[in-house]
């Protein structure tokens, strides 16, 4: 009777990753936490509240939005590291690159419909008063 039964064993710091210390406001900060963030400075206030950096929320302020924008650009990822839980590093960096990808590409699609706007009203407006419209 050699056989006896063993639990399994579980880990509570997340996939193994010994080092998570995300949600925990610890100042050491794992390798790859650094960095600019897209998604906080292009989508600020939305992103500070997923993210549980209820500083981004002055984002929505007038004449501070912009300061608090270029702020969460700088210190975002690590902000939402210290702020919030994650199940590891790669899930991290994962959520911050999809956050980056909606961010520049909503600010694109914004910046190309006021293009094509600023483009086709003057012109919209000259065939109309041509055409007694």
């Amino acid at each position: 009777m050699d056989n006896i039964y063993k639990s399994p064993s579980s880990s509570l710091a997340g996939e193994g990753d010994i080092t998570n210390n995300s949600g925990m406001k610890a100042d050491e900060l794992p390798e790859g936490v650094k960095g600019w963030s897209w998604g906080a400075f292009c989508l600020n206030g939305i992103w500070a509240g997923f993210n549980r950096t209820y500083i981004g929320l002055l984002a929505f302020l007038p004449y501070v939005g912009f300061l608090v924008s270029i702020y969460l650009g700088f210190k975002g990822r690590e902000l939402a590291w210290k702020n919030k839980r994650w199940e590891s590093l790669e899930h991290f960096n994962r959520v911050q690159r999809k956050w980056s990808v909606w961010g520049v590409g909503l600010t694109v699609a914004m910046l190309l419909i006021g293009i094509l706007a600023a483009i086709s009203l003057p012109a919209y407006q000259d065939y109309v008063l041509r055409n007694g419209g």
